[in-house]
């Protein structure tokens, strides 16, 4: 806990997590209201969904937005993109359906470089023996948010519009400029690279041997995750609820999440990354298996041990993100990293969405349950020799 406190009394620290509590805030609202938006515009499912789409999509695009973090000076970039966005959601008030869509693909592109931006500028500003303890708050800040700011933003969405949660959005936005405005950091003029964006984050990835297992993991955790909640409503209609019960285990998954958020600084340094995030998906693992037992008390207990495990690998790689990468490369590596982990989240809620109904989601979860468990024993291996390691060319981890 001291250092957690010490995390709370750094400046740099402190506003940067006053910023996401508060743009977190804006955005999460905007994500739940947006799909509600074009549904009322339009009646189609189908739009709807897009909105969902056009927000998430352009995370495959990290590797290519990514190296613009490492070519401008990163806080003008932060506080730059936050009031591009200010400027760019009032433009929803038209509330037409091509401009909605337009702007939210906007909007997750303009992310991607955001997020890129700020984790880089947060690994020189804060001291490398708190960054466990940052990503951590920063994470059950993130899902504190997601339980909070959907339910208001759906009440102000009843009351005033959808131009209204546009214009919230807008001004959290303005908010976080002026919070990373107060930032003090020292940077460096970026150095131009030679090597294509995709290949130098890929390829410090690829060999650096802390990274690969972690940056593995958490692609197949966030691959089986989406599996899992391809299945959340057979789950439902399996303990006999209506589709509303979701908002029961979403609440409970969101609180575990916070919980691990808070500890996961002490857990990081006590069990080393890899173990860390291998308990993690292991807890996540057999909670998900469980839920082919139908009872009301474990389908509550499961949720909450999916929301406590699921975060670990994501803390433990991004964290190793920050302190493995030269700065020079950080930006494009932290979004190729992002890329690799959650674009697979859509090909599990594919694939789950497929089978869900040809096989069941009994079935379904058991086996989940046991192939999502193999995921943590590489991380339970013992890592590469000092020799293999040092083996490997210095361009490797550095830019040309």
């Amino acid at each position: 806990m001291k250092r957690t406190w010490a995390v709370l009394h750094d400046r740099n620290a402190r506003l940067y997590l006053t910023g996401v509590l508060v743009s977190g805030f804006g955005t999460s609202a905007l994500w739940l209201v947006s799909g509600v938006w074009v549904k009322d515009l339009t009646g189609s499912d189908g739009l709807a969904a897009l909105c969902m789409l056009a927000l998430w999509v352009p995370t495959l695009a990290g590797p290519l937005l990514g190296p613009i973090a490492d070519r401008v000076r990163r806080k003008p970039l932060l506080i730059g993109t936050d009031l591009l966005l200010a400027a760019l959601l009032p433009v929803l008030l038209t509330e037409r359906v091509p401009v909605v869509l337009a702007v939210l693909l906007v909007y997750g592109a303009v992310g991607v470089v955001h997020d890129a931006a700020e984790s880089a500028l947060v690994a020189g500003a804060v001291a490398p023996a708190l960054l466990g303890e940052f990503n951590g708050l920063r994470m059950a800040i993130t899902e504190g948010m997601k339980l909070v700011a959907p339910l208001a933003g759906a009440g102000l969405y009843t009351l005033c519009g959808g131009p209204a949660v546009a214009l919230l959005d807008a001004t959290t936005f303005v908010l976080a400029a002026l919070l990373h405005r107060g930032l003090r950091v020292r940077e460096d003029g970026p150095e131009p690279s030679r090597r294509t964006p995709f290949v130098e984050g890929a390829r410090h990835i690829g060999a650096h041997p802390a990274l690969r297992p972690l940056i593995l993991a958490g692609g197949t955790t966030m691959l089986c995750a989406g599996f899992n909640g391809a299945l959340l409503y057979a789950v439902i209609d399996g303990l006999g609820h209506s589709p509303a019960y979701a908002g029961a285990l979403y609440a409970v998954q969101g609180a575990g999440s916070v919980a691990v958020g808070l500890v996961s600084g002490p857990a990081l340094r006590r069990l080393g990354g890899r173990r860390f995030a291998a308990y993690g998906i292991a807890l996540t693992a057999v909670a998900a298996g469980l839920r082919a037992i139908p009872s009301d008390p474990l389908a509550l207990a499961c949720s909450a041990a999916v929301g406590a495990g699921l975060p670990c690998v994501l803390i433990a790689a991004f964290t190793a993100v920050q302190r493995e990468t030269p700065d020079a490369l950080l930006g494009r590596t932290v979004a190729t990293a992002n890329t690799l982990v959650y674009a697979p989240n859509v090909l599990g809620l594919a694939a789950g969405a497929a089978l869900v109904e040809p096989v069941g989601q009994r079935p379904l979860s058991a086996v989940l349950g046991v192939l999502w468990l193999l995921a943590a024993v590489p991380l339970l291996q013992r890592p590469d020799s000092a020799e293999r390691t040092a083996s490997r060319s210095p361009s490797d981890a550095n830019p040309a």
